[in-house]
């Protein structure tokens, strides 16, 4: 046995939005069913240097097919300095029932892959069946997985993206350009779109309430660390809020400062996205005006989309096999 080294590329390559969207549906299925094993994310602060290190383990049981894995990831802010990414993932990717790592590969591409296909689950289940138009505000490198995985859910046609560097939208209209009318607008173009992704760093609300439509579904993604906050206070007490954990969601998800602050408590929040996955709680219904869906990114998904990389992966014969554990002529 041999375990397979598989770049950005590889993931990219290998990464199918539908697989990976059915796949992470199925990891918030499996959560809500109790039949996950995801330790809290644990982190190494290294102040000497500016960052840190952040490790996600998870067991995940689908019925039809589990998988067990860690995500070991980093954010070093001055990273860009030094010619590197400020953020560098890697995920290893390993057998339950014997522990062998069947797979390390690169955790950054996952990741971008595993948060839009989250996005596209919670559009799915709560945005209007008949939406139309997508409004993204942030045109980073995470704007592509939104578009491209939403597009899957819903039959997109009208896309606004809004970002303050314009080059950075020049590049991402020009990307879509073929496939989508697509235009650079302001915030509030956007938040009026029927489903609106919102991936910013910013720390200070940037979405106003009366920006948004009376139906539109929000994907909060931006807010990933205490502090971070995207959507206005209002916004949020007059939405369903749906999250992805409770733990991750009021310690570093969007509904981090206002929950800190008391402006938002227990009985603001709908469900858990695994609760509406399986029919637990209601998704959008005829009578539901703004949703918002709190996506801090969870342990799970990275497994579930790392198997979907691994398995198509390995059944196409690519990626750099390489025996790890030196098991080559073992009789072990």
């Amino acid at each position: 046995m041999e375990t397979l080294l598989l770049s950005s590329e590889d993931v990219e390559d290998n990464a199918r939005f539908p697989d990976v969207i059915g796949a992470v549906e199925d990891a918030f299925a499996a959560e809500a069913r109790g039949r996950t094993v995801m330790p809290a994310k644990s982190y190494v602060d290294l102040p000497r240097y500016n960052g840190d290190f952040r490790s996600m383990p998870a067991y995940l049981d689908a019925e039809e097919w589990d998988a067990a894995g860690v995500k070991w990831v980093n954010v070093h802010p001055d990273n860009p300095d030094r010619g590197l990414p400020t953020v560098i993932g890697t995920m290893i990717y390993s057998d339950p029932e014997t522990a062998f790592p069947l797979s390390i590969m690169d955790g950054t591409e996952l990741t971008r892959l595993r948060t839009g296909a989250a996005a596209a689950v919670a559009t799915d289940h709560l945005a209007i069946p008949e939406a139309r138009s997508l409004g993204i505000v942030g045109a980073g490198v995470q704007s592509y997985a939104q578009l491209e995985a939403i597009a899957e859910v819903r039959p997109i046609e009208e896309v606004i993206v809004s970002d303050s560097d314009a080059e950075r939208v020049r590049e991402f209209v020009a990307a879509y350009e073929d496939r989508f009318s697509i235009r650079e607008g302001s915030i509030a173009d956007a938040a009026g779109c029927d489903v609106l992704s919102t991936v910013t760093p910013v720390e200070e609300p940037i979405v106003p309430a009366d920006a948004v439509g009376e139906r539109t579904h929000v994907n909060a993604i931006g807010a990933d660390a205490a502090g971070k906050h995207e959507l206005a206070d209002e916004l949020l007490r007059n939405a369903r809020i749906v999250i992805d954990d409770y733990e991750q969601c009021t310690h570093s998800g969007e509904i981090n400062v206002p929950w800190s602050e008391g402006i938002l408590t227990d009985d603001d929040l709908h469900a858990e996205i695994g609760d509406v996955v399986v029919g637990t709680a209601p998704g959008r219904t005829a009578e539901t005006g703004v949703t918002v869906f709190d996506s801090t990114g969870l342990a799970i998904q990275d497994v579930a989309t790392a198997r979907v990389v691994y398995e198509r992966a390995n059944a196409e014969g690519e990626g750099t096999p390489f025996d790890l554990v030196g098991l080559a002529g073992s009789n072990r």
